[in-house]
């Protein structure tokens, strides 16, 4: 059988993205035949290595899936649950095993996100090279004026690196729509914040091409080929 990069062989088997794969192998929470190994790159196959994650075992490579879902609000994007407070993962059948969100959305925030297994689909999304676009659609408890738009179009400081949005458009009195490409946390708020804005809604509507559309709160739904594609366009 042949050897594949220790990261790459996780990532596939549906525990992370290549990257937080390789976090967690850093970590040292990764065993390979009893060992705790720290290399991302070492090589196992799944035929004579036993590999162990936080010191449960993993089976090898699962049926890649990916869905769409509509994050309600009061969730965390965990697969690791703090206490008792609810996680995405909730929504899934358990038969569903290391499925992970692409990304993460604030407990707070609803609407579109992408949840998988396949680490190698979650890399691509989200490596810079896709240049992969998200639109929020934010509520305020202030009326929109053009001095707010301009102050929102500046960006923010944000993790020390100052961050402009794509576009930011008025929809109508207290809502307005933002284009990010970075992704940082809190983002979308934080700059509103700068603008003098209370956020009382925050929604994702949009991943690339994928729009959000009429899915329910905690609804999803499987990502077809042609998704896939709209996503990346």
């Amino acid at each position: 059988m042949e050897k594949k990069r220790l990261s790459k062989a996780l990532a596939a088997a549906g525990i992370a993205s290549r990257r937080a794969c390789e976090e967690i192998i850093f970590m040292g929470r990764v065993q390979v035949n009893g060992t705790t190994v720290k290399i991302p790159q070492t090589l196992v196959d799944w035929e004579n290595d036993r590999i162990l994650v936080d010191g449960a075992s993993v089976r090898g490579e699962q049926k890649k899936v990916c869905y769409m879902l509509n994050k309600p609000k009061g969730l965390i994007c965990s697969s690791a649950r703090v206490g008792r407070k609810p996680i995405i993962l909730d929504l899934f059948p358990a038969s569903h095993e290391r499925l992970f969100t692409i990304g993460r959305l604030d407990r707070d925030t609803t609407g579109l996100i992408l949840v998988t297994n396949d680490g190698q689909f979650a890399q691509q999304v989200i490596h810079p090279s896709s240049n992969i676009i998200k639109e929020y659609l934010v509520k305020t408890m202030q009326e929109i004026t053009a001095e707010h738009l301009e102050t929102l179009s500046q960006g923010a400081r944000i993790d020390e690196k100052w961050v402009r949005p794509v576009s930011v458009q008025k929809v109508r009195k207290g809502t307005f729509k933002i284009c990010v490409k970075e992704g940082r946390k809190h983002e979308v708020r934080i700059i509103a914040e700068r603008a003098g804005l209370k956020v009382t809604e925050l929604t994702r509507i949009r991943i690339g091409g994928l729009l959000l559309g009429s899915l329910a709160p905690g609804e999803f739904r499987s990502l077809t080929e042609t998704d896939k594609k709209v996503l990346f366009s």
